[in-house]
């Protein structure tokens, strides 16, 4: 693995995305997906605006997309430039304390090819719905209507769930997943294809074992001064 450029991929990322905005209002960053026409409909369009964000400011430095190691979604990377980077935004008020991550093989391909495989992560704090689910309907109306799968979930239970309507950006971490440590991520199996066929499985992160993974991390609070500098790495698993 190529460690140098590696760390140079971290470095390039923490300064250009050392002015990112932490406050993210939800009408106005889906309004602002929709005039990109970019996954403005989602219902996480928080984690979606987040990869916006991203893209905006390191397509200089990055390809975008990354490798691609089959031809499901789950198998094609966000970013590259020394390894593939993956884009990911996770709330920190959640009982879940895990994101699934992408297709296992593809990723381990991404390991074989490039000696490690890294993960960019939002942390943020998250505000839901009133209990009137104004946004949602906004946002409904503002797609013309609900989704397809929105209206099939209906038929399966009445139970809707609320939509966040803000997002405050906390941390970004970095994550480096190698040959040595990747045993350290958990198995997610899908289940099943519309045909029968099983869903390749994918690697699921554990963020009580994050420190595995953590190479550095930057801080958006108020309270911590954002030093952007080259990070200092004590306790990597490069």
């Amino acid at each position: 693995m190529n460690t140098k450029g590696v760390i140079e991929d971290i470095c390039i990322a923490m300064r250009l995305l050392s002015n990112m905005p932490v406050e993210w209002d939800g009408r106005e960053s889906v309004l602002e997906l929709k005039y990109v026409n970019y996954n403005w409909r989602q219902m996480e369009w928080w984690s979606f605006y987040f990869e916006y964000l991203c893209f905006c400011r390191l397509q200089s430095y990055f390809s975008i997309p990354g490798d691609s190691f089959g031809k499901v979604k789950t198998a094609s990377f966000d970013l590259k430039r020394t390894i593939n980077w993956d884009l990911k935004a996770k709330a920190v008020k959640s009982d879940d304390h895990r994101s699934i991550l992408n297709d296992k093989n593809a990723i381990d391909k991404s390991i074989e090819k490039h000696g490690a495989h890294g993960f960019i992560v939002a942390l943020c704090d998250v505000e839901y719905n009133d209990d009137d689910r104004t946004f949602q309907k906004w946002h409904e109306e503002l797609k013309g209507g609900k989704s397809k799968y929105e209206e099939e979930r209906e038929k399966r239970t009445s139970v809707s769930r609320y939509r966040k309507t803000r997002a405050k950006l906390l941390e970004i971490l970095f994550l480096v997943v190698t040959s040595e440590n990747k045993n350290e991520l958990h198995e997610y199996r899908q289940g099943r294809n519309s045909n029968g066929r099983p869903r390749p499985p994918k690697y699921m992160l554990d963020y009580d074992q994050v420190d595995r993974f953590l190479i550095c991390r930057m801080s958006f609070s108020p309270h911590v001064s954002d030093d952007c500098n080259c990070p200092q790495i004590t306790e990597a698993p490069l």
